[in-house]
């Protein structure tokens, strides 16, 4: 790749950085290079600092930029292997004293959360949940607050579970309102957050890091670690992976998730 393009990508990252607070120099460079050229030539822009103006004028061409960066891809029980395994084991262990604190880290439309809300109500049902997500799409997070999710969300959920903490509504479903009152949604960026320590008993953070370049996820998995108290699980997603648990006080119990010592 030539100095120019070079040049013309960190220019066009610098320019969206500071019209969105969305820093693109910390993800994989060559991914994200790709699809932004990619988008851009098809809106006949050959010149990626020569669209910073266009976004600056247009909220709506700035919103399909960040649709395009921004991978909003998720599913009510994505991956139902990893929801098996915490409905029938690790969520009654970890709200066994009555409580548990979870946090969705990059939980876009809020999919993830409200399955882990009604995976909780249904393994604990007497326990005190309240359920974090973040994401750095204000977009996401205004549509994570209202809980509707459409067929194709749905598309991987247990019919009973569906049937049972959702309500049919126009095109989809809605969460029931014992989801929606252990939910509770922010806009946070996951590159910036310095969470507290040993303040979560359950964290997920899936099919987020992928998108991050190594040093970068190294380092919020270790600030993420740093968020759980002692006996408490980390969860990754199914092509993801701690790359040091142990430097991190992290062991592995099963596939994708870790418990903290």
């Amino acid at each position: 790749m030539s100095a120019l393009a070079s040049d013309d990508y960190l220019e066009f990252c610098h320019g969206l950085r500071k019209l969105c607070g969305v820093d693109l120099t910390q993800y994989k460079r060559a991914q994200m290079e790709r699809r932004l050229r990619t988008y851009f030539a098809r809106e006949g822009c050959t010149r990626l600092s020569d669209c910073l103006q266009g976004l600056r004028a247009d909220p709506r061409a700035l919103e399909a930029v960040l649709d395009r960066i921004t991978i909003n891809v998720s599913q009510l029980w994505r991956n139902p292997e990893q929801w098996t395994l915490l409905e029938r084991q690790i969520v009654p262990e970890l709200g066994a004293s009555g409580r548990l604190r979870a946090w969705s880290a990059g939980c876009s439309y809020g999919a993830e959360a409200y399955t882990l809300a009604a995976v909780c109500a249904s393994a604990i049902p007497a326990a005190e949940v309240r359920i974090v997500g973040t994401d750095i799409d204000r977009r996401m997070v205004a549509r994570a607050k209202h809980g509707r999710f459409s067929d194709d969300d749905a598309r991987s959920a247990p019919a009973s579970a569906l049937e049972r903490w959702f309500e049919r509504c126009d095109g989809g479903w809605q969460a029931r309102q014992e989801l929606r009152d252990a939910t509770h949604f922010e806009v946070g960026d996951l590159l910036r957050v310095q969470p507290s320590a040993n303040c979560f008993d359950l964290i997920l953070c899936r099919n987020t890091v992928i998108y991050f370049a190594e040093p970068i996820r190294d380092e919020l998995h270790s600030r993420l670690a740093h968020a759980l108290r002692p006996g408490g699980v980390f969860v990754v997603g199914a092509t993801e992976r701690v790359a040091k648990p142990a430097a991190l006080g992290l062991r592995s119990i099963h596939p994708f998730t870790y418990m903290k010592a």
